[in-house]
């Protein structure tokens, strides 16, 4: 393959892989999975989580999960639902995992998080929300912090 024909591929796989993002960010509640993300953009499931990973440093799922933990965010911050009817409404099908999930990437369980949240009266923007409000993995947050001593 000519170094043109491989940038060509490239480039088509990094537009397959946008859609499976997009489609993945307007989907989050419904069940996805890799396999039905690979089949919408003719490529095969290992293939699609190794470039996905390359390109947005986290697989398909981790990604898929994100999503879903910073929209349950909004929710519980809202405070009308419980974590149960949160759960279900950001497409997880487990309770347990829904719990774990949030509590691996928020570094609190959804019940503290919407019980320190729930009712404050002043939203910031979600552009202030989306930036600072994602959801870091906690391995990652340590490995990140600054050494102070």
């Amino acid at each position: 393959m000519t170094s043109d024909a491989a940038s060509e591929q490239r480039l088509r796989d990094l537009a397959r892989l946008r859609q499976v993002r997009d489609r993945i960010d307007r989907e989050y509640a419904r069940p996805l999975d890799v396999e039905a993300l690979a089949r919408g953009v003719h490529m095969s499931a290992g293939h699609l989580s190794r470039q996905f990973r390359l390109a947005y440093g986290e697989s398909p799922y981790a990604y898929l999960m994100t999503r879903r933990i910073e929209r349950a965010m909004a929710l519980l911050r809202r405070g009308d639902l419980s974590v149960t009817d949160v759960c279900f409404a950001v497409g997880c099908q487990s309770l347990g995992t829904f719990s774990t999930r949030f509590t691996e990437l928020v570094g609190m369980p959804p019940s503290v998080y919407r019980a320190k949240t729930a009712g404050r009266e002043v939203e910031p923007p979600s552009c202030v929300v989306k930036q600072v409000g994602r959801p870091v993995r906690i391995r990652e947050a340590r490995a990140a912090a600054p050494d102070l001593a």
